[in-house]
């Protein structure tokens, strides 16, 4: 260092560098003279460190002060240590701590904001709900958001297809809220929204945009359905924790308002997406229901037994809508791992009616069509009469159904051929009681 003779430093020569400080600045230690720092680094002497102001903190020889720097140029921080060594001169330790720095930044990313979504986390927002609850504020609104039917889609498709609804459910909520606001995942399914100086018109009107971006969307054919709750704090004395158990509450009451409504439109999802990858049509079901009706009725089934055989035919196949459209249509002969996920169906299907209160009386009879009458069915080897009887009035409704109408990998047969295939399999894939009724008189026949 050189000094006026006021003592005031005006300039800083470096007298020696190592190896490290070489291959971070680019010069050459043998080729230092006795330059300026700033000649060496022209503009910016170390990436704008002011190595002046560092030296003037230093009061005593032996003192050192440490100083974090952030060099834009190239996306790099650097721990700078100044040591003063004697009264004209001082030494500094230069290190690259890039790599902490960014985990640490990692960290406390992590620590505030959820994992999947990248919303702020529950712990942030009640962080922020203590911070910003001032007369300030006010009026001041929390709106709360719950997914309807996620344990549903979980249950048909898997927690990686519940992911994206979550996930789209998240963007839709930031993209309905200003950025001054506070969106948050409350929870599993839950949302939590924090809006400063937001009176109850303008939190309303947020509810709206989210409300009308659900209409809207689809994901892999199925709808979003959000029940929403909000509560304002208008004014002081009122704690916002219970703002937010009021904005709560309200939510819960909407989730249970549109319950049914949330339940028939994802059923009526679910079956057009059946509809449109396989040959679950209209008139196949049609004709699947008049054949099990006719051997019901011959049964003397009660109404509501009937009602529910009816249901049953319905929903049989409800589980292959978690299968890939190209196995459900394959026209060559399925390998074992296809006639696995094939076989996997009535399972997905039982989840689906055990998630809603209205299918569980259907649900073992779903779970159960393919069993067989000598134990060589699946998913279970149930066998005779461990078998519900509707699971077993629709496995020759269906086996019929099938065999006297074109696919594309089976052409049909006539139905004399078939009702001869039906008593082929009597006592073996169904139950010859069952049999003997579908065929007399002639099962075909459409009423």
């Amino acid at each position: 260092m050189s000094s006026d003779d006021q003592g005031e430093p005006v300039g800083f020569f470096l007298l020696d560098m190592n190896h490290h400080y070489e291959k971070l600045t680019g010069l050459n230690r043998n080729l230092l003279g006795d330059k300026l720092i700033k000649e060496l680094l022209p503009g910016l002497e170390y990436s704008g460190f002011d190595w002046v102001g560092a030296f003037r903190q230093l009061t005593h020889i032996g003192e050192s002060s440490c100083f974090e720097k952030y060099n834009e140029q190239n996306e790099r921080w650097y721990e700078i240590t100044v040591y003063s060594y004697e009264p004209s001169c001082f030494a500094t330790l230069i290190r690259d701590i890039t790599d902490h720095k960014k985990r640490e930044n990692e960290d406390r990313y992590a620590s505030f904001h959820d994992w999947l979504t990248g919303l702020y986390n529950r712990y942030y927002l009640e962080e922020e709900m203590k911070r910003l609850d001032t007369d300030r504020q006010l009026p001041i609104s929390i709106v709360f958001a719950d997914i309807n039917g996620l344990k549903l889609v979980n249950d048909t498709f898997g927690h990686s297809f519940g992911d994206k609804q979550i996930m789209h459910a998240a963007q839709i909520i930031k993209d309905a809220c200003r950025k001054e606001d506070i969106v948050s995942r409350w929870g599993g399914d839950e949302y939590a929204i924090l809006l400063p100086q937001t009176n109850e018109e303008g939190a309303q009107m947020i509810c709206n945009r989210i409300i009308e971006s659900c209409k809207k969307t689809r994901i892999n054919g199925l709808p979003l359905f959000l029940a929403l709750g909000a509560e304002v704090k208008n004014e002081p004395g009122i704690k916002l924790l219970n703002v937010q158990k009021k904005a709560e509450e309200k939510t819960y009451s909407d989730k249970l308002k549109g319950f049914k409504e949330t339940k028939s439109a994802f059923f009526k999802s679910l079956y057009k997406m059946l509809q449109d990858k396989s040959y679950e049509t209209d008139t196949h079901i049609r004709r699947m229901r008049n054949i099990a009706l006719h051997i019901g009725k011959r049964l003397n089934l009660s109404q509501s037994e009937l009602e529910k055989l009816k249901m049953l035919i319905l929903l049989h196949d409800i589980g292959k809508v978690k299968i890939i459209e190209d196995i459900l249509v394959k026209k060559g002969v399925l390998t074992r791992e296809e006639w696995e996920v094939i076989k996997g169906h009535p399972e997905t299907g039982y989840r689906i009616a055990r998630a809603t209160e209205e299918l569980i009386p259907v649900a073992e009879e779903i779970l159960s069509h393919h069993e067989h009458w000598d134990g060589s069915g699946y998913p279970r080897g149930l066998k005779g009469e461990e078998i519900p009887l509707l699971a077993r009035i629709t496995a020759i409704a269906d086996a019929y159904e099938v065999m006297t109408r074109d696919r594309p990998y089976k052409k049909a047969i006539t139905p004399a051929a078939a009702a001869d295939e039906l008593k082929i399999r009597a006592s073996t894939q169904f139950d010859p009681q069952l049999i003997e009724l579908a065929l007399s008189p002639p099962g075909d026949k459409e009423k």
